[in-house]
């Protein structure tokens, strides 16, 4: 396992999600959206993922998995690679369901806020229809890459 920067855990944590690349049957790469519970400095990050669809069946079959943050603009962004395990939903802490479900309300917030401060009165909000986690991603990290062009900042961090 891989120790993970403070930089790299500040991002992750300002994202809130992650775009997860798993390995499906054929060795093609599917990609998908997986919001971020925790992240442990030790090299562990723990994602919700609300559905057992692909990314569940091609983490069965090969627990190779990455994530990819980026901000645009600060123009800087991260890609870890490692191995997965895969919690089943009636395993998962307490603690990491409540923390999921604060994320949730925070995500709302900031969306009705910003909304109120553009004169905006949508009251759509997507994730208050989110169905309960199906199961918990637990990831072990192996590498970390920096996706910061190498004129702006360094290129691995190994």
């Amino acid at each position: 396992m891989k120790e993970i920067p403070d930089n790299v855990i500040q991002l992750l944590k300002e994202r809130g999600y992650v775009i997860v690349s798993t390995l499906d049957r054929s060795g093609g790469i599917h990609c998908s959206a997986k919001g971020v519970v925790d992240i442990k400095e030790e090299g562990r990050i723990y994602l919700i993922d609300l559905y057992k669809q692909s990314t569940y069946n091609n983490l069965k079959r090969n627990p190779t998995i990455s994530i990819t943050a980026i901000d645009e603009h600060q123009f800087i962004g991260f890609t870890l690679k490692g191995k997965t395990n895969i919690v089943k939903r009636d395993k998962i802490k307490n603690k990491l369901i409540k923390q999921w479900e604060q994320k949730i309300v925070e995500r709302i917030s900031k969306r009705v806020i910003k909304n109120v401060k553009k004169d905006r009165g949508s009251t759509k909000h997507p994730e208050s229809r989110f169905p309960q986690p199906e199961y918990l991603i637990e990831m072990e990290v192996d590498q970390i890459i920096d996706l910061t062009p190498t004129h702006l900042k360094g290129s691995v961090l190994n």
